[in-house]
């Protein structure tokens, strides 16, 4: 004889869902204050409700495989990598917020990250963080005309 698991509803799942959605209230509320307006018809005012309706999209979608009991088991987490990533990401944040710049800090972020991720060539992949940040820095100051955090590097340029 089988014997049939009852699937319950995943309570973690729930809670995601939940979060989910109060983000994307969060920024459906905030979008509706901007007073942007665009010649073109649509403006950059749709994005954050664009993302925000992904979002929704996302919730409703999670909420039904929590009550389904469908999502996956979780796999435990690593405080090491948790640790390398929010490392990573305060180096970010005193960086620019110290002057120090986009480049250098996205370079920071990204080695942190793939340490995280068990890549042991830490040196390359601070190159390779900073030849993408100084890609992403002048495609968005030289082709879009949108400024990043400036550090001294990026005057330079």
């Amino acid at each position: 004889m089988m014997q049939k698991t009852e699937k319950r509803f995943d309570p973690a799942g729930g809670i995601i869902a939940a979060s989910l959605a109060l983000i994307a209230a969060i920024m459906l509320w905030d979008a509706s204050g901007l007073q942007i307006t665009s010649a073109y018809g649509v403006g950059p005012k749709m994005m954050p409700i664009a993302v925000a309706c992904g979002l929704l999209i996302l919730s409703a979608a999670n909420l039904v495989m929590a009550a389904r009991g469908d999502l996956p088991p979780r796999e435990s987490a690593d405080p090491k990598a948790i640790l390398l990533i929010l490392g990573g990401l305060a180096a970010l944040i005193a960086l620019i917020g110290l002057g120090g710049g986009f480049i250098p800090a996205t370079a920071i972020l990204f080695a942190a990250t793939s340490a995280a991720f068990g890549r042991k060539a830490f040196i390359v992949d601070l190159v390779i963080g900073f030849v993408l940040g100084l890609v992403i820095f002048l495609i968005f100051d030289k082709l879009l005309t949108l400024s990043l955090p400036f550090g001294p590097l990026e005057r330079l340029l």
